[in-house]
């Protein structure tokens, strides 16, 4: 840095570069004369030759002296100019950066309010979705808690049925409660079927045996025992078979156990004058009742010649009710002579309606023409009235004989 009064100039400026190369050259031209000069000695040449350039160069030096007067104001109006510049570019900046800080200003105040919008408005949203979330949640879980009481109420009725189904294959597996399970629904059916007095459960015959049933039919046929018994192991195991020769094996025995049964009911329910000249053998399974027509019909026959009838619970009710249908004519047949007596006072209490309807007819006939006669002595009475009301008395002479009406005679 150069300091030249008030003015301070940086070595990197043009103008004083330039100040100090035109210097060193004048240093460099003076070093140059006095070596001429001390090398020429005292050679008048020589010395005219460097007043010479002594004189040229001090004409140089002012020169140089001027240009450094002019270099140094050239210097101070560009120092004045870029000062000037520098504080209008430094102004200029100020108000685009006080406009720009405006403007970025009012954009932040913008995008804070958008911004205050657009999470006001997903709030909202946010609130409804929450709340659509929430009521839908709380209706699936009070839907699923209705499903979860539905399928325990269920898994409870799973349970029970399954309980009953083990009571029921416990009371299969026992024959003897197997028998009882047959008489039980044999005796539903029949309490259905029949009045209660038509039949008797566990009838004792004459010859010691005890029936399951005793249906009491008129002769004819005669009371008709209902056997309850069946030889369900066979079919088990006819069930449980897997081959064909299992199977066959099997349905031999079943078939043999129904003929056994069949000879024992026609030997112990047959009795001549005392029971009808027919039993029935009760199934209380339709599946046994279904296998047993359609793969052992000669069995069913070999039941119709000992005078024996398979019967399912449905066939079981058919009968029941034609044997219902017997009952009830039977008593019919025992109340025809009082039904007929009872029809005889019909017939006399329907010629006493007729008699007395043909009095009440003659006694309304006489009061019909009796009202008739008043009616039309009624009529001759106002008729006559009229023409009294409408006569005139003034029109009368005084010598017009006037006849009195006679006051009526009592009789």
């Amino acid at each position: 840095m150069i300091q030249i009064g008030e003015q301070t100039y940086a070595f990197s400026d043009p103008a004083v570069i330039a100040a100090l190369v035109g210097t060193a050259i004048i240093l460099l031209v003076l070093i140059l004369l006095i070596t001429a000069v001390r090398r020429a000695g005292k050679s008048g040449e020589a010395v005219q030759y460097v007043a010479s350039q002594v004189g040229r160069l001090s004409m140089d030096v002012n020169a140089l002296g001027q240009g450094q007067s002019q270099l140094a104001g050239n210097i101070q109006t560009v120092s004045d100019a870029q000062a000037n510049a520098q504080v209008r570019v430094i102004q200029t900046m100020e108000s685009r950066l006080a406009e720009v800080q405006a403007q970025m200003a009012e954009r932040l105040a913008d995008n804070a309010l958008k911004s205050a919008r657009s999470l006001s408005d997903m709030q909202e949203r946010m609130k409804e979705t929450l709340t659509g979330s929430s009521e839908r949640t709380t209706k699936s879980l009070t839907q699923l808690q209705e499903r979860l009481a539905t399928i325990d109420k269920a898994q409870t009725n799973i349970e029970k049925l399954s309980g009953d189904v083990l009571s029921l294959q416990d009371i299969l597996s026992n024959k003897q409660r197997r028998g009882m399970f047959g008489e039980i629904q044999l005796t539903d059916i029949v309490s259905k079927a029949l009045p209660s007095d038509s039949y008797t459960l566990q009838a004792t015959l004459s010859n010691g045996k005890r029936a399951d049933c005793l249906v009491h039919l008129p002769n004819p046929p005669g009371p008709i025992v209902i056997d309850a018994k069946f030889p369900f192991e066979a079919y088990e195991a006819f069930a449980a078979a897997d081959t064909k020769d299992d199977q066959a094996l099997a349905l031999r025995a079943l078939g043999a156990a129904v003929r056994v049964h069949i000879k024992a009911i026609s030997e112990k329910y047959l009795i001549e004058g005392e029971t009808a000249d027919g039993a029935i053998m009760f199934l209380p399974s339709e599946a046994v009742y279904a296998e047993l027509h359609a793969r052992l019909p000669e069995v069913v026959r070999a039941g119709f010649d000992a005078r024996v009838w398979i019967v399912s619970p449905t066939t079981c009710m058919a009968t029941l009710n034609t044997m219902r249908a017997i009952l009830k004519d039977a008593r019919m047949r025992e109340q025809a002579g009082e039904i007929r007596k009872a029809l005889r006072l019909l017939h006399r209490d329907v010629e006493i309606i007729s008699e007395k309807a043909g009095k009440l007819e003659t006694h309304l006939r006489q009061a019909g023409e009796d009202v008739s006669g008043v009616l039309t002595a009624a009529t001759r009475a106002g008729k006559r009235a009229d023409r009294l009301d409408n006569f005139d008395f003034e029109e009368l002479s005084p010598d017009t004989a006037v006849v009195p009406i006679a006051a009526p005679q009592k009789g």
